[in-house]
């Protein structure tokens, strides 16, 4: 019995760095039981499985975001279906796009969940504001003007539930079930509204883009990459600043040369909280056939998840990789992922971190951790802070 046998989900989601460690040392190409996968933890190799169409697939027979989301899905398609999926999504987060949209968009949420905590003096950030601020900002990017945050939470945790349930666990998928079915029954006016009266919301380009006059793409082939994104606009913006706050707050002198430099430093703050913890943890694929990775045969239809989180600590690509370092010279990470699913929010993502942080920073600079309440983080598909409780002088 090797150590890839022994491990658990339970350790998975306390802290999987040490245990993707020893795997890029002992066994890079594992098997792993307890989650129904192959994993891949080295940066070469997570590189050669995610850009190798042709020997791994994205369309995944066991993929717990199919089971959560339906299926197709951005994540796990291909070919035409994929191309379809990703033109609307191309449109409107393109660089240049959000560039020209997304400041008006977002800056009045991030001000208004900013003015809701800056007099109180104290406020547990992540789910007193960035995880609200970034899904209203992912929501009405989307074109859903008229969900509420709170909604946009339940729903968001209850989807992650189930796309991180590799162990199919049924208790967990009963719980993403009803979320998602929540979730289809609620978005649906929406859509379609968007049908009749397109504007420039990504649904909007989803449904019209390409298309006929006259025709729109149907609902069912859009829904489950809708919840996709819904999902990965929060992890990835909300969960990501939320963990650069707390690289900061835990090394006080990179806080400070960011404080003084905010317009060079904030950005490469960001890159290293992506790099030092990702927000999702892995591209999932599979084998097309039988192949060999670093000399360990893996058979066809096999899925292995390639864990982008163990790239980013590879040893033999970054000096001290579990430090978070804004100095650091390997900048370059994989947290939005590699090849054609190369993440299609991810201009919109680096964009609003920084939206959420400055304001936040400036408004707060004196920001701290709360004494005893040193931030922990849990997950290893998606891994966050569980709470970010800090003191501040009123505002």
């Amino acid at each position: 019995m090797g150590f890839a046998d022994e491990i658990t989900v339970a350790a998975l989601e306390a802290d999987p760095y040490p245990i993707f460690a020893r795997l890029r040392r002992e066994a890079p190409v594992a098997w792993v039981p307890a989650a129904n996968v192959w994993f891949v933890t080295r940066w070469k190799d997570v590189e050669l499985v995610t850009k190798n169409t042709r020997l791994f697939a994205a369309e995944v027979a066991s993929s717990p975001v199919d089971r959560t989301m339906g299926t197709p899905t951005i994540l796990t398609c291909d070919g035409p279906a994929h191309g379809e999926l990703r033109r609307g999504f191309d449109t409107k987060f393109k660089p240049r796009a959000v560039a020209d949209t997304i400041d008006d968009l977002t800056r009045p949420i991030i001000a208004a969940h900013l003015d809701r905590i800056a007099a109180k003096g104290q406020a547990e950030l992540l789910s007193e504001y960035f995880e609200p601020a970034s899904s209203v900002a992912v929501a009405r990017s989307l074109g859903f003007d008229d969900v509420d945050s709170e909604t946009l939470l339940r729903w968001v945790h209850g989807l992650a539930i189930g796309a991180a349930n590799y162990e199919n666990d049924p208790e967990k998928q009963a719980i993403a079930d009803r979320t998602s079915a929540e979730v289809d029954a609620a978005i649906l006016p929406a859509i379609e509204r968007l049908e009749r009266r397109p504007d420039g919301s990504a649904v909007s380009h989803m449904l019209h883009d390409g298309m006929p006059e006259g025709q729109t793409r149907a609902r069912a082939f859009l829904l489950p990459s809708i919840k996709v994104a819904l999902l990965g606009g929060m992890q990835e913006p909300g969960h990501g600043a939320a963990t650069v706050l707390v690289g900061l707050l835990t090394n006080p002198e990179q806080k400070r040369a960011v404080l003084a430099d905010m317009d060079t430093l904030l950005p490469k703050a960001v890159d290293e909280g992506l790099r030092w913890v990702a927000p999702i943890g892995t591209q999932m694929r599979q084998a097309t056939e039988d192949t060999e990775i670093a000399g360990v045969a893996i058979p066809e239809g096999a899925p292995v998840a390639a864990i982008i989180s163990s790239a980013n600590r590879d040893e033999s690509r970054y000096d001290d990789p579990d430090a978070f370092d804004i100095n650091r010279r390997e900048t370059a990470h994989a947290a939005y992922g590699f090849g054609t699913h190369f993440c299609a929010g991810r201009w919109f993502a680096q964009r609003l971190m920084p939206l959420l942080l400055q304001p936040l920073l400036e408004r707060l600079p004196d920001l701290a951790l709360v004494p005893g309440k040193t931030p922990s983080f849990r997950g290893w598909e998606f891994r966050a802070p569980s709470a970010l409780h800090v003191t501040f002088s009123p505002r």
